[in-house]
């Protein structure tokens, strides 16, 4: 853009330098304006041959380019919405197992479905799944999203499936009937060989970091530990030529009693494996309590670690991520707040930043 304004000349010297827009001097006059240091600006003139003369200056301005943004995450050729419910994908249930107790309150299931490479999804994305049948207005149920559980690779290691971790809804209404979740309750009791109607994937929120020697922080109650699952299948079980973990993966986990623990014997393995780069700790509400005497929480077992957890924060390649219920990220700002406060830090505003500079990640619900 050009704008043209009146504007006193300043005095420069050979060595001076300029500013990085354009700047164009044209005189009323037709002679040439010469300009040196026995010279002085008056005003909008200028002097010349002993007389002022009036000088407009016209400054071109340009918009910068908008530089591109680089994110920090896995995102270069992500695959999002390949396949949507006018045009979803069928694939094969491959497996269905429960993975919790039968004295644990609720089921969760562990399922593989055969995608055959075709849904190219990335750890940290979801899948939307559509279960058969049709719902009271004799229309087609509508798909729910499922955090992806398993590795881009997949828990047969070919790429060609995708596993979910499902808990079965069941609840009692405030008529006292039973109600039944209806795609959870689909999943969980799908055959081996049973048709699976998926679309996606989808999301960009969860996605891993690039940085192999970042920390990752992972904090999941119950199913939220999916995406979880994905990272660290991919960080501990697998060998990549593009990617090596050596920085720091601490997971904390949530649930209701030890037998509603998720993949424990999993994490037990990596811990095995890499005991400098994994960490796990579980808060097991129902039968753990801290010093105090209250229910052992995700947030209230975070709170043993918090000195350390505020000074992981503070690094620019620590990324928090958060998978679960809603109402766990209140609790972690009731830790972080007075910590900052003695930092001088305003909490709020801080995970504010973290989140721009994508790290402070959460898919809650």
């Amino acid at each position: 853009m050009t704008t043209a304004v009146n504007a006193a000349v300043p005095l420069s010297s050979s060595k001076s330098s300029y500013p990085s827009g354009s700047i164009r001097f044209s005189s009323f006059l037709h002679d040439r304006i010469s300009f040196n240091k026995a010279g002085f600006c008056n005003g909008n003139n200028a002097v010349h041959g002993g007389r002022l003369v009036p000088v407009r200056a016209q400054v071109t301005t340009e918009a910068p380019a908008k530089a591109a943004k680089i994110s920090k995450k896995n995102e270069e050729g992500v695959v999002v919405n390949k396949y949507k419910p006018k045009n979803p994908y069928i694939g094969k249930c491959l497996l269905n197992t429960k993975i919790t107790g039968d004295d644990a309150p609720g089921e969760t299931w562990h399922m593989v479905f055969s995608t055959e490479g075709e849904i190219p999804y990335r750890e940290g994305q979801s899948i939307g799944v559509i279960p058969d049948g049709i719902d009271k207005n004799g229309k087609p149920h509508k798909l729910r999203l499922y955090s992806i559980a398993s590795s881009a690779l997949g828990d047969f290691g070919n790429s060609k499936t995708v596993s979910l971790c499902v808990k079965r809804l069941v609840y009692t209404n405030d008529q006292g009937e039973i109600v039944k979740g209806v795609c959870s309750n689909f999943l969980c009791d799908l055959k081996p060989g049973a048709d699976v109607t998926m679309t996606g994937p989808v999301g960009k929120e969860m996605l891993m970091p690039v940085d192999p020697s970042a920390t990752i922080i992972m904090l999941a109650t119950g199913t939220g530990i999916a995406p979880f699952r994905s990272f660290l299948w991919k960080m501990f079980f697998e060998k990549h030529d593009d990617y090596k973990f050596n920085g720091l993966a601490w997971l904390f986990l949530g649930v209701p009693t030890s037998s509603s623990l998720l993949y424990p014997d999993e994490f037990a393995k990596m811990k095995e494996k890499a005991p400098e780069n994994f960490r796990v700790d579980y808060a097991i509400s129902r039968e753990q309590t801290n010093e105090k005497g209250e229910k052992m929480y995700i947030q209230t077992r975070m709170a043993e670690y918090a000195e350390e957890l505020w000074e992981l924060l503070k690094k620019d390649n620590t990324y928090v991520y958060m998978c679960g219920l809603k109402g766990m990220e209140k609790g972690i700002d009731d830790i972080m707040v007075s910590l900052a406060a003695r930092d001088g830090i305003d909490w709020l505003e801080y995970k504010r930043q973290l989140k721009k500079a994508e790290q402070w990640n959460v898919e809650v619900y």
